[in-house]
C-alpha cells in the first residue's frame, strides 16, 4: 500500500479530530479511513491514537508519527512544486485562507482573474478573521492584515493598508468633534475584536486600549463592515481600514477624525510555510497577489 497515502490520510484526521470528518473531508468511506490507519499503526507497530466512542486523541508516538508526516509530506510537495517548475502549466489545488470582510469586498474579483489566468488551479477558500495555523490546518498561504508575530513562516507584503478613526455627520454634530484621543467618549467606542494593540508609538491606539480596559465598548464584533454599518447609524465611533471603510467616507456617510493621530499603515501580506522550495500553483498566486493589489487607490 502506498505509505504515502497512508500518511496523507492519517494527518487528515489529526486535523479534522475525526474519521467521520476526515474521510468527509477525502471524499471517501469512513471504513477506508480507519483502514489506513490501521495499516500505519501495523507498520510502524505503534498505537497512533486512543479512541473513545466520541473522540480520538493522539498518543505519544501518534504526535511524534504526525510531526515527522507532516514534514515528509511537505518535502514531496516541494519536490513536485520544483519539477512543476520546469513545466509552464501551473495545476493543483490551493489552500488559502483569507480575513472576511477583505475577502467579501476585494478578493472575489482578484480571485476571478486568477483563474481566468491559470484555469488548471483550483482555489479552496476559506473566510475566517482569526489566525489560523497555517500547517496544521493544511493550508498553502493565509492572506493576513496587521502586524505579524515572529515565527519561520515566510510573510510576503502584497499590500498597504490605511486606518481611519470614524463616525457618522449625526454623532460629531450631537458629541461634538474631538481634537485629542483624550476627548473620546470611551462607552461610545464600536469595538473589533481582533484589533491588534501593541503599536506602542501611537497615542490614539494606546487611548483606545486603555479605554477598552477600563469601560466595556458600546459594541465589540469580529466583523468590521457591522461596525462600520453601526457607526454609519450615529451609534458610536469606530477604527477602520479603508479597505472597509472607504465607501462610506467617500459617501460622506462617515467622516475622518484624529487625521493627525491616526495610527501608521498596517500591510496585507501572504504567509506560507518556510520552504527553500515553493510550489508553482503558490509561487504564481503570490505573485499575481502582488501584483493585482500593487495598486490600492480603489479601497481609499
Amino acid at each position: 500500500m502506498d505509505r504515502l497515502a497512508l500518511l496523507r490520510t492519517f494527518c487528515v484526521v489529526v486535523r479534522e479530530g475525526s474519521f467521520t470528518r476526515a474521510a468527509e473531508r477525502l471524499d471517501t468511506s469512513n471504513q477506508l479511513v480507519s483502514k489506513y490507519v490501521a495499516q500505519l499503526e501495523k507498520e510502524l507497530d505503534v498505537r497512533l491514537f486512543n479512541r473513545t466512542t466520541r473522540k480520538i486523541h493522539l498518543t505519544e508516538a501518534g504526535q511524534q508519527c504526525f510531526e515527522h508526516a507532516q514534514h515528509i509530506l511537505e518535502s514531496v510537495e516541494d519536490m513536485e512544486g520544483q519539477l512543476g517548475l520546469l513545466n509552464t502549466s501551473v495545476k493543483g489545488v490551493l489552500r488559502v485562507s483569507a480575513p472576511v470582510s477583505f475577502s467579501t469586498l476585494h478578493l472575489s474579483a482578484c480571485l476571478g482573474a486568477f483563474q481566468q489566468k491559470h484555469p488548471h488551479v483550483s482555489v479552496n477558500l476559506q473566510l475566517n478573521d482569526r489566525k489560523v495555523d497555517v500547517i496544521d490546518e493544511g493550508f498553502d498561504v493565509a492572506i493576513r492584515a496587521g502586524q505579524l508575530d515572529s515565527s519561520s513562516f515566510i510573510a510576503k507584503r502584497i499590500a498597504t493598508i490605511k486606518l481611519v478613526l470614524c463616525a457618522s455627520p449625526e454623532y460629531l454634530e450631537k458629541n461634538g468633534v474631538p481634537t485629542l484621543p483624550s476627548d473620546l467618549n470611551p462607552k461610545h467606542y464600536l469595538e473589533y475584536s481582533y484589533i491588534n494593540y501593541d503599536d506602542e508609538t501611537s497615542e490614539l491606539i494606546q487611548v483606545l486600549k486603555t479605554n477598552s480596559q477600563r469601560y466595556k465598548p458600546r459594541l465589540t464584533v469580529n466583523n468590521g463592515e457591522i461596525l462600520t454599518d453601526v457607526a454609519k447609524m450615529g451609534l458610536g465611533y469606530v477604527l477602520q481600514p479603508t479597505f472597509i471603510a472607504g465607501k462610506a467616507l467617500k459617501n460622506k456617510e462617515l467622516l475622518s477624525i484624529l487625521n493627525d493621530h491616526t495610527p501608521p499603515s498596517i500591510g496585507l501580506y501572504a504567509v506560507y510555510p518556510h520552504r527553500k522550495l515553493v510550489s508553482n500553483k503558490l509561487r504564481v498566486f503570490i505573485d499575481f497577489l502582488s501584483e493585482y493589489f500593487a495598486d490600492t487607490h480603489s479601497w481609499e
